[in-house]
């Protein structure tokens, strides 16, 4: 199991309405190259997010599992086109800088966090956007074009899912316990989190995936699928191990305006050991 769980984490971790703002964390650079990251009061919670860009598209990226802005988008914040696109990245509430409130995982915490995300939104102004979700942002991303399609121009999903398969399951389990983690993958999660926090949150957000397939029988938002009519873009890594290869070719089968695209050296964490090629066919389909 110790080995198992080793290369399931390899793959996983490689590589206008005025918001309310309450403060400014980071700031870096002028003009376009600027990266700004602050808070805003959205329905009651403080969201933490990071602006960059000056382009006429905007564009949220939403982090996967447990994931933050700088853990799981680093390269997307810092290269993707700035002069086309405006581009957003939020922590989700309870991840990353967007504590108190402490993360929890009710059965409809996807859905809970799309309304958020897409108030975040409106709330900077944008009533039109576009979404770049990955893993856990990924289905984020697919439950926002399908209940608010009249803010969504265009999705990017990759490492999603719209419901569990018994053996993936089965994999989440076997790396629940962070001490099976090799200590490069487990640091730099502790480092955002602390020991405590991020080992409660993680098993908290296994236990909320077990109950979603057990009271779902594993949906976790196919009825969505069909509501979605946004051009959509769906990657896959031909050697993710978190997310069974059939759920770009289901995703694609049920999306009415859909394509695939395969990186067949890629793993789950695709879009940071690949991000130059990555970055390339996202600026590609958001701008045509």
């Amino acid at each position: 199991m110790l080995s198992t769980a080793k290369h399931v984490l390899e793959s996983f971790f490689k590589y206008n309405r005025k918001p309310n703002l309450v403060k400014i964390a980071r700031s870096s650079s002028t003009g376009a190259s600027a990266i700004v990251e602050r808070k805003a009061l959205v329905d009651g919670v403080n969201i933490n997010y990071v602006k960059t860009g000056v382009g006429e598209h905007p564009v949220l990226l939403l982090p996967g599992a447990v994931g933050s802005i700088w853990t799981d988008f680093k390269p997307q914040i810092e290269k993707l086109d700035k002069e086309k696109l405006t581009v957003v990245a939020w922590d989700p509430p309870g991840y990353g800088k967007s504590r108190p409130p402490n993360r929890t995982f009710p059965e409809d915490f996807f859905r809970k966090d799309a309304a958020l995300a897409c108030n975040l939104m409106k709330t900077l102004g944008y009533e039109k956007f576009s979404l770049v979700g990955w893993s856990d942002g990924g289905i984020t991303a697919l439950i926002i074009a399908a209940q608010y399609p009249e803010n969504v121009q265009k999705i990017v999903v990759f490492g999603a899912n719209s419901y569990m398969a018994p053996s993936e399951i089965e994999t989440y389990e076997k790396i629940r316990d962070i001490n099976t983690w090799s200590e490069r993958m487990r640091a730099p999660m502790i480092e955002v989190y602390g020991e405590e926090y991020f080992r409660k949150t993680w098993s908290d957000w296994i236990d909320g995936m077990k109950l979603i397939y057990q009271k779902n029988n594993g949906d976790i938002c196919k009825a969505d699928l069909t509501k979605i009519k946004c051009p959509t873009l769906i990657i896959h890594g031909q050697k993710d191990v978190m997310v069974l290869p059939e759920h770009p070719d289901y995703l694609k089968s049920k999306i009415e305006n859909s394509r695939v695209e395969i990186f067949k050296s890629g793993a789950h964490n695709l879009h940071l050991r690949y991000a130059g090629e990555f970055n390339a066919l996202v600026e590609k389909f958001l701008t045509e």
